[in-house]
């Protein structure tokens, strides 16, 4: 996990109205083009140390197989890259996403981690209907990776921790999406069973 605390994008007004399937695809590709560039060095913190553009796509499949409208796909495949890519040459900055997207970053970097994980607790319930749904696809992907390849230097209470957290921001994200709703329920009850049997 290149920042499991960080969640981002909350798309705009954005593929309103009547847009054709072939400018609704083209921009996911033209999404997930930008964000492979983005991540391009990016690498998970897990012992496996996947490629992070995994983590944008697993994050835009769970979007897509669950419903999830258009703009929640690319916000999907978005989230992460301003705050990923702060240390690159060149980092993504929110204009950069706001003049290619019409997306909305929410995140702010600046402030210390526990802020910002306690600010997207509170801010989960007010957050836009697509916002909720990436919020609900990020914690399932970073759960799921909580399992198969922790970041490394997380011993058990800080796993622990960060399922508690993720739980907590998606309680405020959920009763939107049914099969999302389901399906971090589901990875969430996973998550802690392995926690449990490694206790």
């Amino acid at each position: 996990m290149q920042n499991p605390d960080a969640m981002t994008v909350a798309p705009t007004v954005f593929l309103a109205g009547q847009a054709s399937a072939e400018t609704i695809l083209a921009t996911i590709l033209r999404a997930a083009g930008f964000a492979a560039r983005v991540h391009a060095t990016h690498r998970r913190k897990g012992a496996a140390a996947e490629p992070y553009v995994n983590h944008v796509l697993e994050v835009a499949e769970i979007l897509a197989a669950a419903g999830a409208p258009p703009a929640a796909i690319v916000a999907g495949l978005l989230h992460d890259t301003v705050e990923d890519s702060d240390a690159d040459p060149v980092p993504t900055t929110l204009a950069d996403l706001e003049a290619a997207f019409g997306a909305e970053v929410s995140d702010d970097k600046s402030l210390p981690k526990e802020v910002r994980k306690g600010l997207q607790i509170r801010h989960a319930a007010r957050a836009s209907e697509a916002a909720k749904q990436v919020k609900l696809a990020d914690k399932i992907a970073n759960l799921r990776t909580m399992r198969s390849s922790p970041p490394i230097g997380w011993d058990h209470a800080r796993r622990l921790e960060y399922v508690g957290w993720a739980g907590r921001v998606a309680a405020g994200a959920k009763g939107i999406n049914p099969a999302l709703d389901a399906l971090f329920d589901e990875t969430y009850r996973h998550a802690v069973a392995r926690l449990a049997e490694e206790a």
